[in-house]
């Protein structure tokens, strides 16, 4: 993590964070390790992708859970 707080979007609530990459905010959110899908600044992230994904000031941060059934 950084030493820099930064303003991001997470699922539409600003967050002032540390976090230096994806993964990291996603831990500190308590969703890191549930089955989720994410998207930053509309784009989607891959999973493999989080712990290497870095964050900027003023990221837009999706975080949805996937629904079954049909």
């Amino acid at each position: 993590m950084s030493d820099v707080l930064i303003n991001v979007s997470f699922n539409g609530r600003p967050v002032n964070t540390a976090a230096a990459t994806l993964g990291q905010l996603l831990q500190l959110q308590g969703v890191l390790n549930t089955p989720v899908a994410c998207a930053v600044n509309k784009d989607f992230v891959p999973r493999a992708r989080w712990s290497q994904h870095p964050l900027q000031a003023g990221d837009r941060i999706d975080v949805v859970t996937p629904v079954t059934g049909g």
